[in-house]
């Protein structure tokens, strides 16, 4: 099983204070169910189970240390109304169903803040959907006109109204919705986990080597031990693929992303001393995602390389690296003396027509992937509807998580990734502008 290469290089991690993970599975253990990946998907599959059968043993695995895993390196946005990546409009064609699902998912998360008080600098922020070329700014349009439909508040910004806000004159033009939380992901996940109910038995640096998966039972095997459970809900992403899962429905894209040192005052300043905000780039792939955070740090995420063996080349991760301080600069010229103090990857699992994978796999199998890069708040309501329907609950979010439709198969090798390497550059040279 590949693994992906963790350096201890997650900036929203390294800017916490150490925390002592849960040990890794040593023997043998007997559970009612079990969940795999601690994620957001997993982490709230693992809460719903507790919450709906609080006398089961629920064993939850991840391979890596919670906050550190790919939930724990994203950008941090908590977005509640349908998003597009890349130049696609698909969730906005499902953008009903969203709408109901990302409510849903905003307010499990919420609740759970609130009654743990994690702190994770969660603010209700919401989010500018920013475009540099009047191409981007049409595909803007079409997305303000949606949320029109949908009755979801939003606000058309210029350059000038932008700059105010943002300390940065590089964008035409935004769109503003409010309801958007920013939050640092690494602190998120560390809460959610050590928030679980004492059914719940968490094993972290506990990667499943293998699934041996019957009608009536399931074993994972591990290093130094194993787990059999009469129930199972996959809720690694990307990585399930290696237990034979998912096959030919998603694939494995690296990001990235860098963090600032904290500006110093004098540097706040000059950036206008605004609030903490976020931007999304309307094309995803060729844009950048940018972050102001509570504690003045900038972010930058920008990059995609496929990463079938979850593996990137050094000389790919130091190419990413200096794009990273490029477009900083062309974004910020007045802080050019800022330095870029974490640089990290991440992977995401990407589907053919944007459709995540989710519900049922075997009689007693199910699972949720495919984040699509935004999974803070859609793999939190699909993961908890995973177990909803794992357990015959008549909930009525499930309609809108099947209403999302079916994946489109993939090509097999090699042809799948010639066709996604076609497709990044295909986004990049239309989305040149935005870069």
């Amino acid at each position: 099983m590949r693994l992906p290469a963790d350096d201890a290089t997650n900036g929203w991690s390294a800017i916490l204070p150490a925390r002592a993970p849960r040990p890794a599975l040593q023997g043998p253990v007997r559970a009612d169910w079990l969940v795999l990946g601690a994620g957001c998907a997993g982490l709230a599959a693992a809460r719903r189970l507790a919450e709906l059968r609080p006398h089961a043993h629920v064993v939850l695995v991840d391979a890596g240390t919670v906050g550190d895993n790919a939930s724990g390196r994203n950008s941090g946005f908590a977005i509640d109304v349908p998003h597009n990546v890349g130049s696609s409009l698909e969730e906005l064609r499902q953008a009903a169903h969203y709408q109901r699902l990302l409510a849903a998912g905003m307010a499990d998360l919420q609740r759970h803040i609130t009654a743990h008080a994690i702190d994770c600098q969660w603010r209700r922020a919401g989010k500018y959907h920013c475009a540099v070329s009047p191409a981007a700014g049409r595909t803007l349009e079409h997305h303000a006109r949606e949320l029109s439909t949908l009755g979801e508040p939003h606000e058309w910004l210029d350059r000038d109204a932008l700059a105010a806000r943002l300390g940065t004159r590089y964008f035409a033009a935004g769109l503003y919705t409010p309801g958007t939380v920013l939050l640092n992901p690494a602190a998120l996940c560390r809460g959610l986990a050590d928030a679980l109910p004492a059914q719940v038995a968490l094993y972290e640096n506990t990667p499943v080597h293998a699934l041996d998966i019957a009608p009536h039972a399931v074993v994972a095997h591990t290093a130094q031990g194993r787990i059999e459970a009469p129930q199972l809900i996959v809720a690694s992403n990307a990585f399930a693929q290696q237990l034979g899962l998912f096959q030919g429905e998603t694939f494995p894209l690296a990001t990235f992303g860098s963090l600032s040192a904290p500006l110093t005052p004098t540097q706040r300043e000059r950036l206008g001393a605004p609030q903490g905000w976020g931007v999304t780039p309307v094309n995803a792939v060729a844009g950048a995602t940018l972050r102001y955070t509570d504690d003045h740090r900038l972010l930058v995420r920008q990059g995609f390389e496929y990463a079938p063996r979850f593996r990137v080349a050094g000389a790919v991760r130091e190419r990413v690296r200096r794009a990273h301080r490029a477009v900083f600069d062309a974004r910020f010229p007045q802080l050019a003396d800022v330095p870029l103090a974490h640089f990290w990857e991440g992977a995401i699992a990407i589907t053919r027509n944007g459709a995540p994978r989710w519900g049922r796999l075997a009689s007693n199998v199910h699972g949720v992937a495919g984040c699509n890069g935004v999974g803070i708040v859609k793999h939190t309501v699909l993961g908890a509807l995973a177990a909803d329907l794992a357990l015959g609950q008549d909930h009525p979010l499930i309609a809108d998580a099947l209403a999302l439709g079916a994946l489109a198969r993939m090509p097999p090798a090699p042809f799948l990734g010639l066709g996604v390497r076609a497709y990044i550059a295909r986004e990049k040279w239309a989305g040149r502008a935005e870069r």
